[in-house]
């Protein structure tokens, strides 16, 4: 069973940084892309940035310039997010699709991680 935990969410003020990590871990044969998407109550979940396996970074408008994502190697992710505002509050999930033992595919959640912003 392929799973994804995150870690380095918490409280910062506006203009502050955070850097979220995520490592995958089961019988994983490959990952295609990882990504980082947030959710506030009441609204969708949305992308943030995405990262293909040979490191071709997406990100969402509101974010470019401010956030990097990165890969370091097959499994793990990191997300490092500067300037932060506070509408960047949110929980950050992060996400995976690959394939797993006996060429299964997978598509795999984080639990989320809260990231609040104060003004």
């Amino acid at each position: 069973q392929v799973q994804l935990v995150e870690s380095g969410g918490g409280l910062v003020q506006a203009g502050g940084s955070l850097r979220l990590s995520c490592a995958a871990s089961g019988i994983i044969l490959s990952i295609n892309t990882m990504g980082w998407y947030r959710q506030t109550p009441g609204k969708q979940r949305e992308l943030v940035a995405t990262i293909t396996s040979s490191g071709t970074p997406n990100y969402a408008e509101s974010v470019k310039g401010r956030f990097t994502i990165s890969r370091d190697n097959a499994k793990k992710t990191y997300l490092q997010m500067n300037s932060l505002k506070p509408e960047d509050t949110a929980v950050y999930y992060c996400n995976a699709d690959g394939m797993s033992l006996f060429g299964r595919y997978f598509e795999v959640w984080g639990q989320g991680t809260l990231v609040t912003v104060s003004s």
